[in-house]
């Protein structure tokens, strides 16, 4: 008996053992509430989506912490707002999104009464038709020609097996010289079609810092004007005062922050505002000394760029400087409770408005005749300056670096985002490539090799 016993014991220790989920914290709810009602408040309002859709796609192998998690908790839409209840949690009130014309949704804080947001919205949103003004200013006079070499490569981008195993594309745009040579779209999705941009938000952040510059407004090299790091009334120097703009803008400021990578669910989905919760990391590296990708230094510039121009709206400030003179009528920049800017990750666009953006990257940030950008601040972006990441494509300011060692020309640039978002930039071939995805889990979409077999095609 004894050792029938140790035999048991042993065999089961030797068999594997299915790993048992977590049940999820209510902390772990409450994000991944504020994850659906976000997600659906902007999908279906910014962007005119179905519900049933959304909740197939863009809610579909997110965070696997939230995965299983989102689509147990009951969801209400009314006009304009997206309430999502906290299962398990009775003694306090669903997660809101709230929608706004020109402001997109807003996540709010764990806790808000649902019934104080229902005078934001007074009607649902209709989804926004294209400008009439030739492209790219708007959105006439497109005709692409018939190319069947094109076509076919752009096509294999949306089999989910050419570029990447389970990588499900939504659109793509092609530009060359200037001119839309190939786009095409799945189903749901079309050219006024907007979905998150996730970090391509960032390279939208260093544009406008370089429009900053020019304005006077901003230097590079100055120390980031972060109001409580530099307060008179500090008993000691803070020692964050020492990061500069291009610090963060290069993804070196040295700040600890709770994940490296594109993790931060307490703003994005926890409704913490971002003034609240970016100034509060330490430093666990000199500045300029190492490189962490971090949201945290792109959404310290966005608050440093709108504390330089007070008397500028800040809800007008994107679209104004960057947005309207770019004829990109399809993109909205979100914002936190308290009004700040998740220029980091919470915009919303669609391909051809990417490829606007494109475009004007190429155009040394010259629009219509206008020099939008220094002279120059197109180099900076795309220069690799103090360290760079161990693995991959290089590291510029708010751009990733592209070339031979990823089979495309040198100089080749990139802006990406999460969910396979990309504008890849090769300018000895005057090329805007742009895809859109909602990429599952770990899927990934080879965006180098889908660019360098467009300007093969292309040649």
């Amino acid at each position: 008996m004894h050792r029938t016993v140790l035999s048991l014991i042993a065999l089961s220790l030797a068999a594997p053992v299915a790993a048992q989920p977590a049940t999820p914290t209510l902390y772990q709810r409450q994000i991944a509430a504020g994850y659906k009602a976000l997600t659906l408040c902007s999908a279906m309002f910014n962007a005119g989506r179905r519900q049933a859709d959304v909740e197939a796609l863009e809610l579909k192998g997110i965070y696997p912490e939230y995965d299983a998690l989102v689509p147990t908790l009951p969801v209400a839409i009314d006009e304009g707002r997206v309430s999502v209840a906290v299962a398990y949690a009775p003694a306090m009130p669903p997660r809101v999104a709230r929608w706004q014309a020109n402001d997109g949704c807003t996540i709010l804080p764990p806790g808000s009464d649902p019934l104080a947001v229902t005078s934001f919205s007074l009607h649902r949103p209709q989804p926004r038709p294209g400008s009439a003004a030739r492209w790219p200013q708007g959105d006439g006079g497109i005709a692409s020609l018939p190319a069947p070499v094109l076509d076919a490569t752009v096509a294999r981008a949306f089999d989910r097996a050419s570029y990447g195993s389970g990588a499900e594309t939504v659109s793509v745009v092609v530009l060359r010289n200037g001119k839309l040579v190939a786009e095409r779209y799945a189903p749901g999705f079309g050219p006024f079609t907007a979905n998150r941009t996730w970090s391509v938000a960032k390279s939208i952040t260093g544009t406008l810092a370089g429009m900053a510059v020019k304005a006077g407004e901003v230097r590079v090299e100055a120390p980031a004007d972060i109001l409580t790091w530099h307060m008179p009334s500090l008993r000691l120097p803070d020692p964050r005062a020492a990061i500069t703009l291009d610090n963060l803008l290069r993804m070196g400021s040295g700040l600890h922050s709770d994940t490296a990578g594109n993790r931060t669910d307490a703003i994005y989905f926890g409704g913490v505002p971002v003034d609240e919760e970016t100034i509060a990391w330490p430093l666990e590296a000199r500045p300029g000394t190492r490189f962490r990708y971090a949201n945290n230094d792109i959404l310290l510039v966005a608050q440093l760029l709108m504390a330089t121009n007070p008397d500028e709206q800040p809800e007008n400030y994107a679209d104004h400087r960057l947005f309207a003179p770019l004829g990109m009528d399809h993109t909205i920049a979100e914002r936190d409770w308290h009004g700040n800017y998740v220029l980091s990750s919470q915009v919303w666009s669609t391909a051809r408005d990417f490829a606007r953006l494109g475009q004007f990257w190429l155009q040394d940030g010259v629009w219509a005749g206008r020099r939008m950008l220094p002279a120059g601040w197109m180099k900076y972006m795309t220069t690799p300056s103090g360290p760079q990441p161990e693995n991959g494509p290089g590291y510029g300011a708010t751009l990733w670096l592209f070339g031979p060692t990823q089979g495309l020309p040198e100089g080749s640039y990139a802006a990406q985002g999460n969910r396979g978002q990309y504008i890849m930039v090769i300018p000895s071939q005057q090329l805007v490539v742009v895809r859109r995805g909602e990429d599952p889990g770990a899927a990934r979409f080879d965006i180098a090799r889908f660019a360098a077999d467009v300007a093969a095609a292309t040649k």
